[in-house]
């Protein structure tokens, strides 16, 4: 039974072994976890067919996906991998261990998700790659129509099952940037629109109960965004200006997370939390808790 349930969730995949020794922190097994029930879910979606949050149940983390009534999750104490429900009746099925679960994903060719990163509000024309810690974000040449909801982060932490006490400040430094589809005349106000959309995407933002991954994650964004109606109000205050859309913003930047203390006491204009989902905003100098 148990090489039948490994052959359905891995299929032709070989497993490969795993070596040298593993000392996890649940940070660690809370984001490889992620990593493993995110893979599965967008691989094999005749058992795992909708996105569900993790949940926690001592000892364990996991997903019910009530279409197919089958539970996929690992048990932290051991670290290992589990089915139950559906096809794989009443009881827990062990599939293997979780650290050899994961060399099998990252063997794959078929993970594109980023541990540090929850990338499900990413808008559509994004891409994103890892390599060790440094995530790559393209919009691949294209402009990008500028997302009008929530959807625009192309890097919000992941939501965490577990208090992880790891406080990341993210910022993100422009190296290279162009706005195309605006005229504005010579003086003072010449680059006023630049300065604007530049400052917009420096935006500082700090997590509080932060994956143990985002804390050494660095982001290179090489992106476009069709920003003509985000523009349209802040350009007709601005004498003499001229818009030919489409207006468009080129971006090459990189983006940081340094370990701190306390959000509280950065110059983070937003903090979120990852466990609890709270979020708060910096009004006048005092950050104010969202919904609070």
């Amino acid at each position: 039974m148990k090489k039948h349930i490994k052959h359905l969730l891995l299929s032709s995949i070989a497993t490969v072994a795993f070596f040298g020794n593993i000392q996890s922190s649940v940070a660690d097994v809370a984001t490889d976890t992620e990593k493993l029930l995110n893979w599965a879910q967008n691989s094999y979606k005749n058992f795992f067919p909708s996105i569900q949050p993790t949940q926690t149940l001592a000892p364990w983390l996991y997903r019910f996906y009530p279409e197919t009534g089958i539970y996929a999750g690992v048990n932290i104490e051991t670290n290992d991998v589990y089915v139950m429900g559906g096809q794989f009746g009443n009881n827990p099925q062990r599939v293997d261990s979780l650290a050899s679960m994961i060399t099998t994903v990252d063997n794959s060719g078929t993970y594109t998700g980023i541990p540090g990163c929850d990338t499900t509000k990413m808008p559509a024309g994004f891409t994103a790659t890892q390599s060790g810690n440094v995530v790559t974000v393209t919009t691949n040449g294209q402009c990008i129509a500028m997302p009008t909801d929530d959807s625009g982060n192309v890097c919000d932490a992941p939501p965490q099952p577990t208090a992880t006490g790891i406080s990341t400040l993210g910022e993100n430094t422009i190296n290279q940037s162009e706005v195309k589809g605006v005229q504005v005349p010579s003086g003072p106000n010449a680059n006023v629109l630049q300065q604007f959309v530049d400052a917009t995407a420096k935006i500082k933002t700090c997590t509080i109960n932060a994956d143990q991954e985002s804390a050494n994650l660095i982001i290179n964004a090489d992106i476009c965004l069709d920003i003509t109606s985000a523009i349209q109000d802040l350009a007709s205050s601005i004498p003499g200006i001229t818009i030919t859309p489409p207006v468009t913003y080129h971006m090459k930047s990189t983006a940081t997370n340094q370990v701190v203390s306390d959000c509280f006491a950065t110059d983070a204009s937003f903090i979120d939390n990852a466990f609890t989902g709270e979020s708060w905003v910096k009004e006048n100098g005092t950050f104010v808790k969202v919904g609070g």
